[in-house]
């Protein structure tokens, strides 16, 4: 079980999430190796939780299915539940936004792509369409009379 892990500063908003739903899936980007012969694949691939892809020799479905090129290995992986929301806290803590089964593969990096939500901190005024690409996220919130922002954003891919 892998789970990818956001430490971020907030300010003026919480509940950073991304923007998953059925009607409108995130696509979590990730680069990928396998744990058979250690080979990272070149280009980012992507998963959603609302996928299903067909395993060979019928052992199932899974989120993401992959064939290794150097090995030839066929691997897999699942995300288990939906995205949890980071809060605003101070200082900032690491926490689990995705976990991940992964059968005979790692994520060993992540691309923040794809629109997040936010709620204002104290107005509960919704932000959406959050683009995380650059590293940081500015904004206003009319309610509050006050700049938002997400900023020092680290990501990190660990076991769950």
């Amino acid at each position: 079980m892998l789970a990818l892990a956001l430490s971020a500063e907030l300010e003026g908003v919480t509940d950073l999430r991304p923007q998953d739903t059925e009607d409108s899936p995130f696509y979590y980007t990730f680069k990928v190796q396998c744990t058979s012969c250690r080979e990272t694949h070149p280009n980012w691939v992507s998963i959603s939780r609302f996928e299903k892809n067909e395993q060979s020799g019928s052992r199932g479905e899974a989120n993401f299915v992959w064939k290794c090129k150097n090995c030839k290995r066929e691997h897999s992986a699942s995300i288990i539940n939906a995205p949890f929301s980071y809060e605003q806290q101070s200082p900032p803590k690491k926490k689990n936004i995705i976990e991940l089964d992964c059968r005979g593969l790692e994520f060993v990096e992540f691309k923040a792509d794809g629109e997040w939500l936010a709620k204002g901190l104290e107005s509960g005024t919704s932000f959406s369409g959050i683009d995380l690409s650059e590293g940081e996220w500015f904004d206003y919130d009319e309610k509050a009379s006050e700049e938002v922002s997400i900023k020092d954003l680290e990501w990190e891919i660990r076991r769950a």
